[in-house]
């Protein structure tokens, strides 16, 4: 049978970025991706443009079986990478094309297979329970029947590195089985996860000038060196690297797909990605932590929302100067921002860089540069965080600048009479909040009363109920997310409780701080700057 050529030859076929997400991904702990997930996460890898998407184990779990039969039918058009199976080789005592999960891997007509074979002689014994030379048959047979129907092959020697130092002479024997047979890559494993960097580029280097294999590599987080070991392997030879996007991955997880692409790409000037590729790791690895309904990790090497996110003055100052002096690479090469933080430890130059990304500028205004570091670091001090809530900053920095700046602000959207909230807990176990405002908006006194299933959610009812006529755009702002949390106070004085309320409007999101000794103060606090921050965005377009 004439071999089928896979896609995903754009960038040549000298180094493969191989990613198994769907597969080795899918098995963490809390990911369990429909089969429409699937093919919205292979889309999203194969616009990236990694080489070859594993799809997962057809035959051996029906969602996979599903989607690659759906790929089959045209439901996924890939444009850079390749399609894989994933198996394992035959059975013992059963020939390779009469092996059902064999048939299988060449009924999904994934033009890719990659085999799983134990490469580990206590393996080999204990869990096969069968000798190296059938083990080394199975691996032989399976992949010189595969290839024979078109496929091309990759072997995954599953525990290589724990196995290689037990016995190399076994190892080495599973790997010469899959070449000889036709396998065109043979990836090392790692699948304890236990190797560091060094025993890793060893062994490879090793491997490597003994056999003159083609080398790929898999690495597990037990040790959290999975990147660092495949950065390693590559160094030290390989030429095709398995990974998963975010690190996803049953235990402590795999090797990431966006820190081992964003260390090839600018530490090891690799072309691994199509042109323009890299600068979209930040927002593919965003967009598939949104599938697997897993929130992104924040601290994430390259593509982390606070990757490139600077607190201490000291690097605020330098980075004023030139911001590459603090950052290891331009962020946006990789599709991230620089971010500049403001807490207790800001400086001037924190805030005048954090004044420039917000728009307000604080350049030439040393009074107004003094006062705002003084109230940010007062305000810290008693409990307001201003890091995660830029609108609440904003506010801030454009009443302490005054003049233009503050023009927007000069007439809040309303003014606060009082408020009153009132808790309702019934003999049947049932809790209700009722809230009522009295609030001045457009030269009248409104008063309105909601209930809501807490006290934060009636008093925002009330003051919607309060505002809506007067405020036309308040119907498309709605609360995005809401979070507590309670902080110790000094010596002598009660806790206080801080607010974070993150707003939307459809088209962006913003947040405020509020922060008392009362919960729905704080609530009350926070949601008034949110409204404000909006009204200013709409009466003064400047702002934006």
């Amino acid at each position: 049978m004439t071999r089928t050529e896979p896609a995903g030859t754009a960038l040549g076929d000298d180094f493969h970025l191989y990613d198994t997400t769907l597969r080795d991904g899918a098995q963490r702990e809390g990911i369990s991706y429909s089969v429409a997930d699937k093919l919205a996460v292979a889309r999203l890898l194969d616009e990236l443009g990694v080489g070859f998407i594993e799809g997962g184990w057809p035959g051996a779990l029906p969602k996979d079986t599903e989607f690659f039969a759906r790929v089959a039918a045209g439901e996924l058009q890939l444009k850079h990478a390749a399609l894989v199976a994933f198996g394992s080789t035959r059975r013992a005592g059963v020939a390779a094309e009469e092996d059902q999960q064999v048939r299988a891997l060449l009924d999904s007509r994934a033009p890719v297979v990659t085999l799983v074979a134990k490469s580990d002689r206590r393996h080999i014994e204990r869990a096969l329970r069968a000798d190296v030379d059938e083990a080394c048959a199975m691996v032989a047979d399976t992949v010189t029947f595969l290839v024979s129907e078109g496929r091309r092959v990759f072997l995954d020697a599953e525990h290589f590195f724990d196995g290689y130092a037990f016995d190399p002479d076994t190892s080495l024997r599973v790997l010469d089985a899959g070449a000889t047979a036709g396998a065109d890559v043979l990836v090392l494993c790692d699948t304890n996860g236990g190797q560091l960097p060094l025993g890793i580029a060893d062994t490879v280097r090793e491997v490597r000038d003994r056999t003159g294999f083609r080398l790929g590599i898999h690495c597990q987080d037990d040790t959290s060196c999975a990147v660092a070991n495949t950065v390693a392997a590559v160094q030290a030879g390989v030429t095709h690297v398995q990974c998963t996007a975010n690190g996803y991955g049953e235990r402590a997880g795999n090797a990431d797909l966006f820190a081992v692409t964003g260390n090839l790409v600018t530490k090891l000037g690799m072309e691994v990605l199509p042109t323009g590729g890299a600068a979209e790791l930040t927002r593919v690895s965003h967009a598939l932590a949104e599938i697997a309904n897993i929130a992104p990790y924040s601290h994430q090497a390259y593509v982390g929302a606070s990757a490139f996110a600077h607190k201490a003055g000291l690097h605020a100052s330098a980075i004023k100067v030139d911001p590459l002096l603090y950052n290891h690479i331009d962020p946006s090469s990789v599709g991230n921002d620089m971010r500049v933080l403001v807490t207790e430890m800001a400086g001037r130059a924190s805030l005048e860089l954090k004044g420039r990304e917000l728009g307000v500028d604080l350049a030439g205004r040393p009074e107004a540069l003094t006062s705002a570091v003084h109230k940010v670091k007062r305000l810290e001090a008693e409990g307001w965080s201003f890091e995660a809530a830029d609108a609440s900053l904003e506010l801030l920095l454009r009443r302490e600048v005054g003049g233009e700046q503050a023009e927007a602000l000069a007439v809040p959207p309303f003014l606060l009479e009082s408020y009153r909230v009132v808790l309702d807990h019934r003999a049947d176990g049932v809790v209700s909040s009722e809230a009522t405002v009295k609030v001045h908006v457009a030269g009248q006194r409104v008063i309105a009363t909601a209930e809501g299933n807490g006290p934060v959610h009636a008093l925002d009812a009330a003051l919607r109920q309060a505002l809506s006529p007067h405020l036309s755009w308040l119907d498309s702002v709605e609360l995005a997310d809401y979070k507590v949390r309670i902080l110790p106070g000094h010596p002598g004085t009660d806790a206080v409780t801080r607010v974070l309320v993150e707003t939307s409007d459809g088209e962006r999101e913003w947040t405020t701080v509020g922060v008392h000794g009362n919960i729905v103060e704080a609530s009350w606090l926070a949601l008034c700057d949110a409204l404000v921050h909006k009204s200013m965005r709409v009466d003064s377009p400047a702002c934006v």
